[in-house]
């Protein structure tokens, strides 16, 4: 793809990434639907440029894709780089998981994706898909494996839709490190009414990872990567004339990835010892 204006959707656009890179694309003259859920959050983004217009779009629901579609069908009739950014963070032990939160995970960060691909299919020809997914994908972070296993699938859905789609479509998985955003502190008060949820022996029994989830969120929010890192790399992948599949960003991310190629009982002993030194 050369670097003429370019048409964009992204999803999540309130804040963190998408509203970052929203930012970056629309200096740099390209048109940007921006997707967001609340009319604030529409009149705010829309302020910062004229390239930006906000789209109601909840990924999670049906409708609001559908409504979404026609709307910027309406204003465009194609799509050169479509953004999955929206997502959240369940967490939690595993034995004691709510399975609507669960559900709730998937139907954000994977099944949302998805359903937001199928629907805008018809303007994507020839363009590209990239999916902020995480160095969680690789499954080797205790506590948060619901936030992991809907990277790891939406990783493993969209490698096969790479294979198998016959419109052209350039799939990119981008997996950044823990960044400062906004989606720590609501994954900090996610994890804790999920431990409201559940009887006293069982808050006993993992009261101690509470406190370090809580512990390694916040400083996640306040020490993880910098936003333009991402952002950056989201830009190069746009301009590039054949990008890669996969980028990892940020060393824990590079390290995560090389951990992960190891068998699987040597890293559930290094994990194991780490939680030890909680």
């Amino acid at each position: 793809m050369n670097k003429k204006s370019k048409t964009i959707l992204i999803t999540g656009a309130s804040s963190g990434i998408g509203r970052e890179t929203a930012i970056r694309l629309a200096k740099e003259g390209h048109k940007v639907f921006a997707g967001i859920r609340r009319k604030v959050d529409k009149i705010e983004i829309e302020k910062l440029s004229k390239n930006i217009q906000g789209v109601y779009l909840d990924v999670a629901n049906q409708s609001s894709i559908d409504k979404a579609f026609w709307f910027v069908m309406k204003n465009t009739d194609k799509i050169d780089v479509l953004i999955n950014n929206a997502g959240i963070v369940v967490a939690g032990p595993v034995e004691f998981l709510d399975i609507k939160k669960l559900k709730e995970q998937f139907d954000v960060n994977t099944f949302g994706a998805l359903l937001v691909v199928q629907k805008f299919l018809p303007l994507l020809n020839n363009g590209r898909i990239i999916n902020i997914s995480s160095m969680a994908s690789t499954g080797i972070f205790p506590f948060i494996s619901p936030y992991c296993a809907s990277k790891r699938a939406l990783d493993i859905l969209f490698n096969s839709f790479a294979v198998e789609n016959k419109n052209n479509i350039k799939v990119i998985s981008v997996k950044p490190a823990a960044i400062k955003t906004p989606i720590w502190n609501k994954s900090v008060k996610s994890t804790r009414e999920s431990f409201e949820n559940i009887n006293e022996i069982a808050k006993e029994k993992y009261l101690k990872e509470l406190f370090f989830l809580e512990k390694n969120a916040l400083e996640n929010n306040n020490k993880g990567i910098e936003i333009y890192v991402v952002v950056d790399k989201i830009i190069e992948i746009i301009n590039a004339k054949n990008p890669k599949s996969t980028y990892n960003v940020g060393i824990q991310a590079v390290l995560a990835d090389v951990i992960s190629k190891f068998p699987q009982d040597f890293i559930n002993r290094l994990i194991k010892f780490r939680l030890g030194k909680i």
